[in-house]
């Protein structure tokens, strides 16, 4: 008897993996049952899961969208008490949302705030058209005078500030070097604001009157005060940040003291201190009769104070980076600022990611404490809804939507951080 060997001739069909490893099932085998201990932690924490949604539910799904007090909620709910009240949110959540600005310009907000995305689109995204990027630096003064009205002329006049400061820097660079035409654009936009800038929009104003109806800074409040001082300090903190992290790290006394005594001491300083300073003790320092708008103030105080944290930020990304990178900057012939542009600046901004946007997050957060100085933003606005009679009692269900509005923009700029990380990784 011999041996006979077989080779196949042809090839077997694919087949589909197992059930059981592919799909649904697989990921929960491998993720939640790949064990004893895994099993039965995976058990537990769906128990724990059922007895939190099995009390969280019925409260959250009752029908109480349209009630008009507390009372009638409760007749709705019947003697248990055991739903929410969502009457409050379902009548005062355009108050929440727009303070006491008035309904017939609610378009106006809104319309802002779309512009902002548009504004920002090509800066964030670079699939976005980059014609766009003309209207970008342009939009802080067309958003503002959308949210506050009055004549085209003032946006105008403070957009001129800045087209003033950056000629003021040609000139004087080229006669005099480079910090001379620094500081000649800082001084020459201030100059135009405070002196200037006012004569010549109400003159213009005088001759050719355009604009919209004016809104008071009182007016403002809900969601809508929380987002234009949280983008406003959130947009102009970065570059001054960046700017006193290099001022830090300057070879110049004067202007390394001058950045870290400004660090240190806005960093050793609680937010609610600066935001009663801006509120009480600022208009002391103007010369009388000065309309200093309080959400200028606040805006600028909180931009400050922000500054001063991206600025530690920032620094420490530019410490990370290897003495090599300066090195190359300075081997390729490239001046300082042209080395932290084309070089330093994107390694530097790209290990700062995590902090930026935490920076950011936190400052969002923080617009709530303008409810201590009297501005109604979503809790200010909360504890007058509150102290209706209609509405005493009310407490879950108004901080439940503020809460979650606040969880919304800050996890959509926790995920765009995550994206902008993934996006720049070289490492592989």
């Amino acid at each position: 008897m011999s041996d006979l060997g077989f080779v196949r001739t042809e090839m077997l069909p694919e087949q589909a993996p197992p059930a059981t490893t592919v799909g649904a099932i697989g990921w929960a085998r491998q993720n939640l049952f790949n064990g004893i201990s895994n099993s039965v932690l995976t058990v537990l924490s769906l128990v724990f899961i059922y007895y939190i949604l099995a009390a969280m539910l019925p409260w959250l799904l009752s029908p109480t969208w349209g009630a008009e007090s507390l009372n009638e909620c409760r007749e709705i709910n019947g003697s248990g008490h055991g739903g929410a009240c969502w009457g409050v949110i379902s009548e005062r959540w355009l108050q929440l949302m727009f303070g006491f600005y008035p309904p017939e310009y609610y378009w106006r907000p809104i319309a802002a705030f779309l512009l902002l995305g548009v504004a920002l689109a090509p800066v964030l995204f670079d699939t976005a058209p980059r014609k766009l990027l003309i209207f970008t630096p342009l939009y802080p003064f067309f958003g503002a005078w959308l949210l506050w009205g009055g004549t085209i002329w003032n946006p105008l006049a403070a957009l001129a500030g800045f087209v003033l400061g950056y000629y003021a820097y040609k000139v004087v660079a080229a006669a005099a070097g480079s910090l001379a035409g620094v500081i000649a654009a800082a001084l020459v936009p201030v100059l135009w604001w405070l002196f200037l800038a006012g004569p010549v929009a109400g003159a213009l104003s005088s001759i050719l009157p355009i604009g919209i109806q004016a809104v008071e800074s009182r007016a403002f409040g809900g969601f809508m005060l929380s987002i234009t001082i949280g983008v406003t300090a959130i947009l102009c903190s970065l570059p001054l940040g960046i700017v006193l992290a290099l001022g830090r790290q300057s070879d110049l006394l004067i202007v390394k003291a001058l950045c870290v005594g400004f660090i240190e001491f806005i960093r050793g300083v609680p937010l609610i201190t600066l935001l009663f300073v801006a509120s009480t003790l600022l208009n002391i320092f103007m010369p009388p009769g000065t309309n200093f708008d309080i959400i200028l103030r606040v805006m600028i105080m909180v931009t400050l104070f922000a500054a001063a944290y991206m600025a530690e930020v920032v620094r420490g990304g530019l410490a990370a980076l290897p003495t090599g990178q300066y090195e190359a900057a300075d081997a390729l012939g490239l001046d300082y600022w042209k080395a932290q542009r084309l070089v330093i600046m994107p390694q530097a901004l790209k290990i700062s990611i995590p902090g930026i946007v935490s920076t950011f997050i936190g400052v969002f957060k923080d617009t709530t404490l303008v409810s201590i100085i009297g501005l109604l933003d979503p809790l200010g606005l909360s504890n007058a809804i509150r102290a209706d009679a209609a509405w005493n009692g009310i407490v879950w269900e108004i901080y439940g939507f503020i809460a979650l509005m606040f969880f919304v923009f800050c996890f959509s700029m926790s995920r765009y951080s995550m994206y902008l990380e993934r996006k720049l990784k070289t490492s592989h």
